[in-house]
């Protein structure tokens, strides 16, 4: 009989709400196990190994990466603590897996980067999670078939209705610990996939604001970029729209692809749904159209294999790999810093050096 692969042991970095998320993955892998988690805050760390069922519970991260038991990590804390954590647990030689974004600034990435390429055995993924929802995945595997042509532009909406919404604690609130606020949040997201079905942008211009809740990070950020072959994307990231909203348009030679609604733990942002459209040159303006609706969102589980299969058969990290990181990172400085205005006042630290 075959004998059955070790089980990767988890140690859990973190136990607030986006944990939960991590474990929803986790617990769909058999391959995989939960054994330890860190909470600066043990009260709440030990209330959620109760929950699932974990043994070892600490107070500091760094006495959990000392267990010889785990061979990888989440990173699940605020923005401000998740590069040091990643860089303690790849010193540690342990595997990790962060969650977005990769910290408050290029900075960030940067020296997580720069700890990685010293341990080349070790896998670092990013939880871009959103590429793991099938009609991103859907979109994106028509875009490559060619069947709709070439991309011409790009839109696309992401917001909520406050920077803090359900159970999420105010640290979001502040930049020193946040770095920024929607759109490095959640717009992050948004980047990322304009990324994905774009290329890299060269050209980007911005206008960014926090006038409706007058925090010390933006609720509102417009941008308007364009890759070096002139693929142009508009993008409106928004922390007062009303009505959550997820959408993304892709406007191609032959046809149009429509992202509408993202399931998500909040159920907030409506059915998720791609809207194909197929046009014949004469359907004045009124072609062909498929909808295609979603009512299982596997992305958890998919994410979490994808790093547990990484690690096991050493291959490499295909989605949300650290250069993915840095790329989007870079993008979101720049729309930050495209706006003169918000540039002289969202100064963390200088802009990272060549990774």
């Amino acid at each position: 009989m075959a004998r059955r692969p070790k089980k990767i042991r988890i140690g859990v970095i973190g136990a607030g709400g986006i944990s939960h998320a991590h474990v929803k993955g986790y617990q769909s892998n058999e391959g995989v196990e939960i054994v330890a988690v860190a909470d600066v805050f043990v009260d709440k760390a030990q209330e959620w190994a109760n929950r699932y069922g974990v043994e070892h519970v600490f107070d500091d991260h760094r006495k959990l990466l000392r267990m010889d038991e785990i061979d990888a990590v989440s990173v699940c804390t605020f923005n401000k603590a998740h590069a040091q954590p990643t860089v303690d647990a790849l010193n540690a030689g342990k595997h990790v897996f962060c969650e977005k974004p990769p910290g408050r600034d290029v900075a960030d990435i940067a020296r997580v980067i720069a700890c990685e390429k010293k341990h080349p055995g070790l896998k670092l993924k990013y939880g871009f999670n959103h590429r793991y929802h099938d009609s991103i995945r859907d979109a994106l595997e028509i875009l490559h078939s060619g069947d709709l042509g070439e991309v011409i532009n790009l839109r696309g909406v992401y917001g909520k209705s406050q920077l803090i919404t359900f159970d999420q604690s105010s640290w979001r609130t502040e930049r020193k610990l946040a770095g920024g606020g929607v759109l490095l949040d959640q717009g992050i997201h948004m980047v990322d996939l304009l990324r994905l079905f774009a290329g890299e942008f060269t050209d980007v211009h911005s206008f960014v604001s926090n006038s409706v809740w007058n925090h010390d990070v933006e609720d509102n950020a417009y941008a308007l970029m364009r890759t070096q072959d002139g693929k142009v994307a508009m993008l409106h990231s928004s922390a007062s729209q009303w009505r959550h909203r997820f959408g993304l348009e892709i406007t191609l030679t032959k046809g149009a692809l429509t992202l509408a609604g993202i399931l998500s733990g909040s159920k907030s942002y409506g059915d998720e749904t791609l809207t194909i459209a197929r046009t014949t040159g004469d359907d004045r303006g009124d072609p062909e159209e498929e909808t295609r609706r979603y009512d299982n969102d596997p992305s958890w589980a998919d994410e979490v294999s994808e790093f547990a299969d990484a690690i096991q058969t050493g291959a490499a990290i295909d989605n949300g790999s650290s250069e993915d990181a840095l790329n989007t990172m870079k993008l979101v400085y720049q729309i930050y810093c495209a706006d003169p205005d918000w540039k002289t006042t969202w100064s963390l630290s200088d802009e990272a050096p060549d990774v």
